[in-house]
């Protein structure tokens, strides 16, 4: 039964077969006209066919470079990924401050630091901890100094050094109570005892009026939040556990308030900034959940500018936009008339006026993402040309410390010739549309004129890197916030994040620098004059405390 079945199905099978070949000689054209005709028309489909097998070609590499991307995102490090936290007091660790700016609280004390923890190794030696750190004397002595031999009180004839231990010392916390002389003259009192005129001496300017905070806890409170990255629930629990009530809805007011007076230095800062020969610009995201009192759905941005490594005057500046768009850069950049380094964003086209140059960080991380699983394969073509890349970076590294102008000669000498031949290698590579190497022969012929700009002055860098490293504080702590409630709060960490990190690019004591311009600034008034603030900037000469 089986066997006869086996035939069966193989005359069937040969039966269907003889009559699809009848069914199409049937179709066949009589003549030599029609027959060219149905060659045509079978050519067309077959191009049809081709075009749509590339299109799934196509779809099915971008998907197998997404599944890679996917497992790296998963499984491996990312620089700019969000922290996926629970609970909504870290959630807040950004907008807390403008969530609970508008209550009122309980008035705290000042918090001074002492010591300062200073981490290199797993041991610290003595002559490793920093000139800064207070070193205290702990002699050990005997207290029964009697002769265990015979009995007789024996004396000191010296001491030695055992060891060093690192003390640290919790916030100090003090109240300073002011008191205000009274003055009186006692001649025009005996001229008229009625009539007696009492002078007292003007009160320091508050950083907040009506407010027991002073200069000291506020620059602390900030200190901790923006550079340290403690929230303030954190900070709570903190002075909570040394005895002190001092709620984040508190501390979330000085930081609003107190704002206010570094605002102009902020825009005095950023007219300075537009006065320099090279800026750095980058952007990065900043969810912000109302504006102008209203709920929005989307992204905002926090954009990035700073000064370029030779500049004197060493800043950062973050600003907030609810836009991404080509707007903000004309706003900001409209007049800017020199140098400008971004990535490869369209949007900084608007700054007309400038010279573009361009990122070689990115283009060769475009290279290596063609290469998801590394560079081992040496003979293809994105590793080759991956290979020049890091010739390229490797020949300017090697100029560090010459002088200005024999870099600029090395330049031309040694590295001009790599970029000829990196587009020579660009110019043959054929790669499918839409692919990661597509997209990395794309980026860099796109971006050819202002990947070549770095040629044209020795001041100029190779990478955009002073800005990206400038954005990375912003995006750490976004690991953390994840979002600004509104514009306002949004605005108020932009001016308290660029103060910071301006600070740090001038190696400059944060809580000492932060403590002298609450301290200074309210004495200057709200609208303080250019060459005031100048005595504030952070390069300026300052006190001996803010270094």
């Amino acid at each position: 039964m089986v066997i006869f079945s086996g035939r069966g199905t193989v005359h069937r099978d040969k039966e269907k077969r003889r009559k699809r070949v009848l069914q199409m000689a049937e179709k066949l054209p009589d003549n030599l006209e029609e027959a060219l005709e149905f060659i045509q028309k079978l050519q067309a489909e077959n191009t049809k066919l081709k075009s749509t097998v590339d299109k799934q070609n196509i779809m099915l590499s971008n998907l197998n470079e997404m599944l890679v991307k996917g497992r790296k995102a998963m499984f491996g490090k990312s620089s700019e990924q969000l922290s996926n936290i629970d609970g909504s007091e870290q959630l807040s660790l950004f907008n807390e401050a403008e969530q609970e700016s508008s209550a009122k609280a309980e008035e705290p004390t000042v918090e001074t630091v002492t010591v300062n923890s200073h981490q290199r190794k797993k041991r610290l030696s003595r002559e490793e901890l920093p000139d800064s750190v207070e070193h205290q004397k702990i002699v050990i002595g005997l207290d029964d100094k009697k002769c265990p031999e015979c009995g007789e009180e024996m004396v000191c004839i010296g001491e030695e050094f055992v060891c060093s231990k690192l003390n640290i010392i919790p916030a100090q916390i003090s109240v300073l109570d002011f008191y205000q002389k009274k003055y009186k003259c006692k001649s025009c009192e005996k001229k008229d005892p009625d009539n007696i005129s009492i002078i007292k001496p003007d009160m320091p300017v508050p950083v907040i009026k009506k407010s027991m905070a002073g200069a000291g806890t506020i620059a602390y409170v900030i200190q901790q939040k923006y550079q340290m990255g403690t929230p303030l629930y954190r900070q709570e629990q903190y002075w909570k556990a040394q005895g002190i009530d001092l709620s984040r809805t508190t501390m979330a007011n000085w930081i609003i308030r107190s704002s206010n007076w570094i605002k102009p230095l902020c825009e005095r800062m950023m007219t300075l900034l537009l006065k320099e020969d090279i800026i750095h610009a980058d952007e990065t995201v900043l969810r912000v959940l109302k504006r102008d009192g209203k709920q929005v759905d989307g992204q905002s941005r926090c954009w990035v500018f700073c000064s370029g490594k030779d500049s004197k005057r060493k800043m950062v500046l973050y600003l907030y936009y609810p836009t991404r768009s080509a707007k903000v850069v004309e706003q900001v950049l409209g007049k800017y008339a020199g140098y400008l380094q971004t990535d490869g964003y369209a949007a900084y086209n608007a700054a007309v006026n400038v010279t573009r140059l361009g990122c070689w960080s990115h283009a060769r991380r475009k290279w290596v993402e063609c290469l998801p699983k590394g560079i081992e394969d040496k003979n293809s073509k994105a590793a080759q040309v991956l290979e020049l890349v890091e010739q390229i970076f490797a020949e300017d590294k090697r100029l560090e410390g010459l002088p200005k102008d024999k870099v600029y000669e090395q330049h031309l000498e040694r590295i001009k010739p790599l970029l000829e031949r990196y587009w020579e290698l660009l110019g043959n590579i054929s790669a499918v549309g839409g692919s990661n190497l597509d997209k990395a022969v794309n980026y860099s012929l796109n971006n050819r004129n202002e990947l070549e700009t770095f040629l044209l002055d020795r001041r100029l860098e190779l990478t955009n890197n002073r800005a990206e490293r400038a954005v990375k504080p912003f995006v750490m702590g976004r690991k953390n916030w994840l979002f600004s409630d509104t514009n306002k709060g949004a605005d108020a960490s932009m001016m308290w994040y660029s103060v910071i990190e301006s600070t740090k690019l001038n190696n400059l004591n944060v809580y000492g620098y932060l403590l002298h311009l609450l301290t200074e600034l309210p004495k200057l008034g709200e609208k303080p004059a250019p060459e005031q603030l100048d005595r504030f900037m952070p390069w300026a000469k300052l006190p001996d405390f803010c270094i």
